[in-house]
């Protein structure tokens, strides 16, 4: 079905039947047995297995390459694959964090924690904390904490309010957004550094900190002990651009764009994960290089559905809401992130010019 704007959406939320009350419950209650009838929550534990174990053959080649090439501009091919399958193990923790995996919930958080401390370098605690805010209030004004203003405003009301500087952005944040991507992978590095070692309360702190440490130590010190100095800048600048790039561009598609809804809102769970959701045509493929993302629809209605039991989840969810009357959005992945950017072009518009004179403006004829 074809993507429709916010605002338009935000009230078909709002006043779609049985939207609220028993009737409401009973359509998920429905919905999830049915899931768990065909065994769609069942773990498919041999699955990720072979997926970490070609990911640590895939990051044993990279670092074998990193060695045998030496002093050569080569090396910013093997930061760039590096920055693919960082993304690919950060995919594997969101998994676990989800109680994909494992059938333990201990089991699951020490594979999860281990991976984003460890491997990928972030903190497994905060980003916890955000994912689960989330998945509670997905694109909810003012509870998910990814629609929270940032140097990109997801909503017009608040792109009106932005100073003068941050407006030359604004405006255009829409063209901007996927080249500050690549700016994501140094920020989620600094938000886990700040968090566990910062007052907030952090469950296994120490672990963490030592984790983000040692990894950071053993990268940062290979590198620019192998490597020139420039060229040592270079490599980690590489990896940490398309890190983010590939991160920011497996999100954005999820939700930006979709129907955002009031703080106050009271709409029951199936309407706001499905109506909040955009899916990602694709197959297989997609489904490797999103990590799953791509069915987010069936990934916020059951989030502890392992990836290789998405897609047949999905053709049960689509008949279900094609059923029940609710809005079941999927595209392809170059429409989505066309969508995304017209949709921040939209909201920037908001935002005043920069350079247009106050003392001007209220004498100006509209």
């Amino acid at each position: 079905m074809s993507d429709s704007t916010s605002e338009a959406t935000v009230r078909v939320v709002k006043t779609t039947p049985r939207a609220r009350g028993a009737n409401a419950t009973s359509e998920f209650s429905a919905l999830l047995q049915t899931v768990k009838n065909l065994g769609l929550l069942h773990r498919r534990t041999g699955f990720y297995w072979i997926v970490f174990g070609v990911l640590v053959a895939a990051l044993g080649g990279a670092i074998a390459g990193f060695v045998l090439l030496g002093d050569s501009w080569f090396q910013l091919l093997i930061a760039g694959a590096l920055g693919i399958l960082f993304t690919q193990f950060a995919f594997l923790a969101h998994e676990a964090s989800h109680r994909q995996v494992f059938q333990s919930g201990p089991a699951n958080d020490r594979a999860g924690r281990i991976l984003a401390n460890g491997v990928v370098g972030i903190s497994y605690s905060w980003w916890m904390h955000k994912h689960s805010r989330h998945h509670a209030h997905p694109n909810v004004i003012g509870k998910d904490p990814d629609i929270a203003n940032d140097v990109i405003v997801f909503q017009e009301a608040e792109a009106a309010k932005v100073p003068w500087l941050h407006a030359l952005v604004v405006r255009k944040q829409g063209w901007w957004f996927f080249p500050l991507l690549m700016l994501e992978g140094l920020n989620l590095h600094v938000h886990g550094l700040r968090t566990v070692m910062g007052p907030r309360k952090v469950d296994r702190r120490w672990q963490e900190l030592t984790m983000i440490v040692l990894r950071l130590a053993v990268y940062l010190g290979a590198v620019f002990a192998f490597l020139p100095l420039g060229m040592a800048f270079a490599f980690v600048g590489v990896q940490l651009a398309v890190f983010g790039l590939y991160m920011g561009a497996s999100f954005a598609p999820n939700h930006k764009g979709m129907p955002q809804l009031p703080h106050d809102s009271k709409v029951d769970f199936l309407r706001r994960q499905v109506l909040t959701s955009r899916n990602i045509r694709g197959g297989w493929g997609m489904l490797v290089f999103m990590g799953g993302l791509n069915y987010q629809a069936e990934h916020h209605l059951f989030p502890n559905m392992p990836r290789p039991n998405l897609a047949k989840a999905s053709e049960i969810v689509r008949e279900y809401c094609q059923n029940h009357g609710i809005v079941y959005t999927e595209t392809s992945l170059v429409q989505s992130y066309a969508i995304v950017v017209q949709y921040l072009n939209r909201v920037g518009l908001s935002a005043r010019d920069p350079f247009d004179c106050p003392m001007v403006a209220q004498f100006r004829v509209h």
